[in-house]
């Protein structure tokens, strides 16, 4: 028996990830865009573009790339790390999206894409770790590496168009650069896995305490994606007159 794994992606997915994650980015500069007031950082709106950046950008954009990948082995999905990877995406794109819009200096720019890019990474690999097969993932870890190096990157490059302008069209040009950020970091850290089977039956899924199969991963996904988007919703809907027309300001010491 060869025990390495054979490993596809359905393109349709693929694009599919990709719009999501633009999605996500597209919602989360709307939200950021109102972080900034004049007594200081709103938390609400804050929250909000951490949940639509880290929830819907980057964590369902990941699982709908798994759920892309086609593997000759069945694979389950462990909720505990699938939850921990959520909170990490939100805890820190709402960090990095804060500490910007604090002031946007050259400084905090890139400490801010630093922080986005190593949250994409982590959420990438707890996603990973939470994957469970009959066997192990063997890691190429110069490309894990490079993953981590192509998502500060792109994160970085993201904030500076977000964060130094307020038209609507470059912050439609920053979550297209947001989306290939996460979609770049996800494929090439996908790349860096080598999946080795060491069961007879590959196509029984791994059974454990919160476990799901991949079967049950879309509607899990989809119900979480849109649960946080109606909340997004409905915060930046609701707002008061005071609070809704308050954009961060161009930044000036880049």
């Amino acid at each position: 028996m060869n025990p390495l794994v054979t490993a596809s992606y359905q393109p349709g997915y693929i694009i599919i990830s990709y719009l999501v994650s633009v999605i996500g980015a597209l919602l989360a500069l709307t939200a950021a865009s109102r972080i900034r007031r004049r007594d200081g950082i709103d938390l609400g709106n804050t929250v909000a573009a951490g949940v639509a950046l880290g929830g819907i950008g980057v964590w369902s954009m990941h699982f709908i790339g798994m759920f892309a990948l086609k593997l000759d082995v069945a694979s389950s999905y462990s909720l505990v790390e699938t939850l921990v990877s959520l909170v990490a995406a939100i805890v820190a794109s709402a960090m990095a999206l804060g500490f910007v819009a604090k002031s946007p200096t050259t400084g905090r720019l890139l400490g801010a894409g630093a922080l986005l890019g190593l949250g994409v990474v982590v959420m990438h690999y707890l996603g990973m770790f939470g994957m469970k097969i009959g066997g192990y993932i063997r890691w190429d870890y110069g490309i894990v590496l490079l993953s981590g190096v192509l998502a500060i990157a792109a994160a970085t490059a993201a904030l500076w168009l977000a964060f130094n302008t307020s038209s609507l069209g470059m912050r439609g040009a920053a979550a297209l650069v947001m989306g290939i950020a996460v979609c770049a970091m996800h494929y090439t850290g996908m790349h860096a896995a080598e999946f080795v089977c060491t069961v007879e039956d590959r196509g029984a899924f791994p059974q454990g305490f919160g476990y799901m199969n991949l079967v049950d991963l879309p509607n899990v996904v989809a119900m979480a994606a849109l649960g946080m988007a109606a909340l997004i919703f409905v915060h930046q809907v609701c707002q008061t007159p005071e609070e809704e027309d308050q954009p961060y300001a161009r930044a000036t010491s880049y």
